[in-house]
């Protein structure tokens, strides 16, 4: 069984996945956050800059693109093609206002029958593998069933599948019942993803649905960049490799951002996960998170007690 790192705007850049890799590791693939090429099929040079080869020191990046069209799909593949990747993830799973506006994401599980339309135009032309990442529905869970029937028509490589509506967003806890009525309707490969925090979760999935081919972890590696170690039974994450892994973020932030408030910026960001192995520690997160200078933000995580 694969595990992956998902895809987290903002959070999980090259910067991100890089350092976990030489740090950590034990990923078998680490996702992208979403390449959204515009309405006149343009991609930023932020986005492409993110999935260069040059910029990959995991050896083990997925590009993953949002889209609802399937000609903007297409004219993104001929884009990255020159960078020899192989497959392709399409995002049906985020739940972001800005998004759904547009159809895209978790939004365009609302027109089912233009994502058959839209998955037929990819799968008559494409000549690589493609994934996709979904939601079970956008505003009921019986939805699934009709969005079942789409993906099963055609040969998606692998269905991550996050048992929470669109409507639902993050909050509540994953629908265990409506993720195993899509596993096992499923003809494709089925990955999990959802609330996967800690080593008794991710097991207590792994043991319910034995013929899964992955289960891709977002916030609870941004948590504890040492879960999937612990996971494949290695040592549990220290206070010391946090703080190690922060400031060796902080170093690589401020060559990619040439700035130390915006890399203050996303070292926060990136504790607003971080700060939830510390719950006793309410003063300590709190002067992290009010931070004003790397140096009193490295003080204050340097301060914090073993883990």
């Amino acid at each position: 069984m694969n595990l992956y790192l998902a895809p987290l705007e903002g959070i999980t850049t090259y910067t991100f996945r890089n350092t976990h890799a030489e740090m950590f590791g034990g990923a078998d693939a680490y996702f992208a956050p979403f390449i959204n090429p515009s309405d006149q099929e343009k991609v930023s040079r932020k986005g492409m800059r993110d999935i260069l080869p040059e910029n990959d020191k995991t050896g083990k990046l997925k590009v993953q693109v949002l889209t609802s069209n399937a000609e903007s799909f297409l004219k993104f593949l001929e884009k990255i093609k020159p960078y020899g990747y192989d497959e392709i993830n399409i995002n049906i799973g985020c739940p972001a206002g800005t998004v759904v506006r547009k159809g895209r994401g978790s939004g365009f599980l609302q027109y089912p029958d233009a994502m058959d339309e839209f998955f037929c135009g990819i799968f008559s032309k494409t000549d690589i593998k493609v994934s996709v990442k979904t939601r079970v529905g956008y505003s009921s869970h019986d939805e699934l069933y009709r969005l079942m029937e789409i993906y099963n028509k055609y040969p998606i490589s692998e269905l991550t599948i996050h048992p929470r509506t669109r409507e639902e967003l993050y909050g509540g806890s994953a629908n265990i019942e409506s993720f195993e009525a899509a596993y096992n309707i499923s003809k494709n490969k089925v990955c999990y993803n959802g609330d996967i925090c800690s080593v008794g979760a991710f097991e207590r999935i792994a043991e319910k649905f034995e013929n899964l081919s992955g289960v891709m972890l977002g916030r609870g590696v941004v948590q504890n960049p040492a879960l999937f170690r612990e996971i494949r039974g290695g040592e549990k994450l220290t206070t010391e490799e946090l703080v190690e892994f922060s400031e060796r973020l902080a170093e690589k932030y401020r060559i990619v951002l040439g700035s130390d408030v915006f890399t203050l910026h996303k070292l926060k960001e990136v504790w607003v996960y971080a700060g939830r192995n510390f719950p006793g520690e309410k003063k300590l997160i709190k002067a992290i998170h009010k931070a004003n200078t790397l140096e009193d933000f490295k003080s204050a995580i340097r301060a914090l007690p073993k883990i």
